[in-house]
């Protein structure tokens, strides 16, 4: 691999991935910005509170990751179809996807919603834990259709190159976002006092804002794409459902892996979980510019396959690796350095403060090696590899990653650094796998 990544890309294209990228990026940035300023406030509120959230938050992604996969398919075609000089086509796979969402998410909301006071308990056998996490879980499904309606509405808009328009809607809806939480949380302005609840609450009315804002855009910008014009031809809805189930698959288990994570740490102790919580909100924001930059990537890579290049594709896979390498590794710095000023901002307790503070500074030290398995991954989906990425994904994260979480956290008694340490292991071995199969390149054949 060292060969493919020891020099930066031309400049001419590494301005094309900071035009496209840089909007993705700072979209993402600003939602874990947004998840953080949640985490900031509920942590106000109490620890078993944070930890209902934390818990509940990546049980709601597990329940809706069935149709967020929609997104994947989306982009994939769109960006494909303006690869191939057919730019009055690229709305059509949007136009797919949003009814694709609303088949498959209103019923799917109407049996989580229900679900979600018989399915939550099973998770957590601590009452105040049950008690927060229920009304938070039942508020963020409310916001299924709207959710899986953006991600297609996002991988439209990066299809085509015009990003800029994902980065503002976002700021929109985080900013709705966070005043609503102010509200609905600490009961300002006369509302209730509705704590972990009222983030729930606040985040899903702050997504319904940006499903209009994005329909809003995409009629006056789109229709001579063909918006809302008609469905797609049987062959492109069902090339979306190609793509999009295996991505969904992989988000679910995703997901559901790291739920799984939350009840293995939650086996050592609460304050471990409110620990996990933090640590994983905060790594997150800094693997979001790796994830945007995948998301530039997927884009370069259909269009070049669209324009019948494959060696082009790969060669964009590499470039945008290359800068993903350098951001990471600079956001890791911070986390090195000053690791418990960065968890005081959301812990209160200096006990549990200590006890994420090892596991926070490894994040920083290996962060970097993030950046080639996450835009690597995007780019095989955007190439419509997505059954492969998730046979891979799938398998190494329950078959390895997760049993042997279980054997050095709660079996063997090592706690969260230890549990924390084997997981940079399992994604270094993830890292080096997808850049095997992106350098072999069986993946620039697919057709979509």
């Amino acid at each position: 691999m060292a060969n493919v990544i020891e020099t930066a890309p031309p400049t001419g294209r590494l301005r094309t991935i900071l035009v496209l990228s840089l909007p993705i990026v700072g979209g993402m940035v600003s939602q874990n910005i947004l998840n953080l300023v949640d985490t900031a406030m509920v942590g106000r509120v109490s620890t078993t509170a944070l930890a209902a959230v934390g818990l509940a938050s990546f049980t709601n992604f597990m329940a809706i990751a069935i149709i967020l996969g929609l997104g994947t398919g989306v982009q994939a075609i769109a960006s494909r179809r303006k690869g191939e000089g057919k730019e009055n086509e690229t709305a059509i796979p949007l136009n797919g996807g949003l009814f694709l969402a609303l088949i498959i998410g209103i019923p799917l909301t109407v049996v989580l919603y229900y679900a979600a006071p018989l399915g939550f308990p099973l998770l957590d056998n601590d009452p105040d834990v049950v008690k927060n996490g229920v009304p938070y879980l039942q508020a963020r499904i409310l916001g299924t259709v709207a959710i899986a309606m953006n991600y297609a509405f996002r991988g439209f808009w990066n299809g085509i190159n015009m990003s800029m328009i994902y980065m503002r809607t976002l700021i929109v809806m985080h900013v709705i976002n966070i005043f609503l939480n102010w509200v609905l949380i600490f009961g300002n302005l006369g509302a209730p006092t509705l704590g972990a609840e009222g983030a729930g609450l606040a985040t899903t009315i702050s997504i319904f804002v940006g499903t209009g804002l994005y329909a809003f855009q995409a009629w006056h910008l789109a229709r001579d794409r063909g918006f809302l014009d008609r469905l797609p031809r049987r062959e492109t809805l069902l090339g979306i459902l190609r793509i999009s189930i295996p991505a969904s698959i992989q988000q679910f288990f995703f997901a559901a892996g790291f739920t799984a994570l939350f009840l293995i740490i939650g086996q050592i102790g609460t304050s471990e979980l409110a620990a996990a919580s933090v640590l994983m909100n905060v790594s997150q924001t800094a693997f979001l510019p790796g994830l945007g930059l995948g998301i530039a990537c997927a884009s370069m890579v259909g269009q070049a396959l669209g324009r019948g290049d494959p060696d082009d594709a790969k060669a964009w896979g590499w470039d945008v690796v290359k800068v993903g390498i350098a951001v990471m590794g600079t956001i890791g710095v911070p986390m090195i350095f000053f690791p418990a000023p960065i968890l005081a901002i959301f812990l209160t307790d200096p006990s549990v403060i200590e006890m994420a503070r090892p596991p926070l500074i490894l994040v920083g030290m290996t962060i970097w090696f993030e950046a080639v398995s996450m835009i690597l991954l995007s780019g095989l989906q955007g190439a419509g590899a997505a059954q492969m990425v998730a046979k891979i994904s799938v398998g190494l994260q329950w078959l390895l990653f997760l049993p042997l979480a279980y054997v050095v956290g709660p079996y063997l008694g090592y706690g969260l650094l230890g549990v924390w340490a084997w997981f940079i292991i399992y994604r270094l071995i993830t890292t080096i796998i997808y850049a095997g199969v992106w350098q072999f390149g069986k993946w620039q054949h697919i057709k979509v």
